[in-house]
């Protein structure tokens, strides 16, 4: 039996909230927000590094490239406790274990749906259930002293059997109790008493730490979790950004500011290193596609900016009128410095680091090169070109499969439009010619003439990243096949060029799901089940 930290005992940390981070495994199922291996080990050590207690690392029997991602990511952790997703039956339990067993403080995560409506999914009677509990839990605790357990849709569970499910799990060896609202419905006063009863009821309950995970579908994640906390939970779930399915998670950087700034009524604290939230959540709205809102709480683009002639006649006199948290709290600078084709490295990994983004050196050559190209376009390259820059260089990896190298379009008032097009498709060029109504169009059928596909493109959009017509043009798309849901973004001065873009990185993420989904003789693909 591996042996974890006994530190953090409901008793010895109660003014202590632990931060349990599920980015990578709820935050991934959000459709289209696939990461690769390489992204999920970097976003998993921006975690460990900015203080998160847990890291829910991904469901190992989900497919082959999860395990791997959970299995390394669990020997890299250096503090925090690395956590997977596992049903209750013993071949996930089995799976899960065999990934996170390599970790210096693993913990099985199990949970069974336990609201009439999940009960009935796996066709079970509420004394059936109660016994795969208490035999799933008990063969977690076999493996490790690390066991969280979940009945998925508590908040939607009658009471008697909540509470009976609850007494099971902690007499098998359950040490953290999670208690999911699942799909958003529950509110914030019956979220505080509904942790505060099963403390005060359920036999065993104070030997145990209580979580709490929500969903916003009603908007109010946040405003659950917080007053979870209030009724007792010393663990809150939650993901960078709010990312997760349908409206989301509880957002970490909500959730942590929050405690924070109004720590006059919230007397908790957490070991999150504020500073570093905004370098993360643009890291991951990078690699998962999702950008972050303008008006996101704490790191959206708006969260420190002022138009208002009262609010910057305010702000110039005291800060502290209309806002209630400093930028450099959340990792952000005030210093303004002019990007242009003179400005060196130094100058760029400077602003960069101003914007929250903390590169590597072969990271900064990589992005400085663009830089440099998109300044030659340019006379002033703003923040949001920097930022859209980042996003660009981010999705376009060495091993992506598919790669625009060359691309030309001609454009007449009556002839159809054409495209010149020049992809790698596994390293080798391809060169085709295709005329399409628009020249947008006429890109996407070239692409299509290069690497036959049948996808169903559900969103284009664009939309200027600066003022003037040199501005850089950020594209959206959203892509589907066989129900799986790709994005990709691109941002280029040539509006074209950035449809092309971020088509073939919707493309590349396809071709990752498809491979993420596709079954193998050992462990057959599976459907995430929600926690929460």
């Amino acid at each position: 039996m591996t042996k974890t930290d006994t530190d953090r005992s409901p008793k010895a940390n109660k003014d202590h909230v632990l931060i349990f981070d599920t980015t990578l495994r709820d935050g991934e199922q959000s459709p289209g927000a696939t990461m690769s291996f390489e992204e999920k080990l970097e976003i998993a050590g921006l975690l460990d590094e900015m203080g998160v207690d847990i890291i829910e690392a991904g469901f190992p029997i989900a497919s082959e490239g999860d395990f791997a991602a959970v299995s390394a990511i669990a020997k890299q952790a250096k503090s925090a406790v690395i956590c997977g997703l596992a049903r209750a039956n013993f071949k996930d339990i089995d799976r899960c274990w065999e990934a996170v067993k390599h970790a210096r403080r693993p913990r099985i995560h199990t949970f069974i749906g336990t609201s009439p409506l999940h009960r009935a999914i796996p066709n079970l009677t509420r004394d059936e259930m109660a016994e795969r509990i208490h035999e799933t839990v008990t063969h977690a605790r076999n493996y490790c002293d690390n066991v969280q357990w979940s009945p998925m849709d508590a908040t939607r569970t009658e009471w008697d059997y909540l509470a009976r499910t609850v007494e099971i799990a902690i007499k098998a060896g359950a040490t953290t109790i999670n208690i999911p609202d699942t799909v958003g419905y529950t509110a914030p006063r019956e979220s505080a008493d509904l942790i505060r009863r099963l403390i005060a009821e359920v036999p065993g309950a104070d030997q145990v730490i209580f979580a709490t995970h929500c969903h916003n579908d009603l908007g109010m994640a946040t405003a659950n979790s917080l007053a979870a906390v209030e009724g007792g939970a010393r663990q809150v779930e939650c993901t960078i950004n709010g990312l997760g399915e349908r409206a989301g998670n509880t957002a970490l950087e909500e959730v942590v500011m929050a405690l924070k700034v109004r720590h006059d009524i919230m007397p908790w604290s957490t070991r999150i290193d504020t500073t570093k939230i905004m370098n993360i959540s643009r890291r991951v709205a990078t690699v998962s596609g999702f950008n972050v809102q303008y008006n996101k709480a704490i790191v959206g683009k708006n969260a420190f900016a002022h138009e208002s002639g009262i609010h910057q006649d305010g702000m110039l006199k005291n800060a502290e009128t209309f806002e209630i948290m400093r930028p450099e709290d959340v990792g952000l600078s005030e210093t303004n410095i002019v990007m242009g084709k003179h400005s060196g490295r130094a100058a760029l990994r400077s602003k960069l680091n101003n914007l929250g983004f903390d590169l590597a050196d072969n990271q900064l050559n990589d992005v400085f090169v663009r830089f440099k190209a998109l300044a030659d376009r340019k006379k002033e390259v703003f923040d949001d070109d920097l930022m859209a820059l980042m996003r660009d260089s981010a999705v376009e990896q060495a091993n992506d499969r598919l790669q625009v190298k060359f691309l030309r379009v001609i454009c007449g008032t009556e002839a159809p439009q054409s495209a010149d097009l020049t992809m790698s498709v596994d390293g080798v060029d391809r060169q085709v010619t295709a005329t399409g109504d628009g020249p947008v169009d006429a890109v996407f059928n070239a692409v299509k003439k290069i690497f036959p596909h049948e996808v169903d493109l559900q969103l284009y959009q664009v939309h200027a990243v600066t003022e003037g017509t040199d501005a850089q043009a950020t594209v959206s798309v959203r892509v589907e096949e066989d129900g799986k849901i790709a994005t990709g973004e691109a941002a280029d001065t040539d509006t074209v060029v950035a449809s092309a873009k971020a088509y073939v990185t919707a493309l590349n993420r396809l071709l990752v799901r498809r491979e993420k989904s596709a079954p193998n003789s050992d462990v057959k693909s599976v459907s995430y089940r929600d926690v929460g």
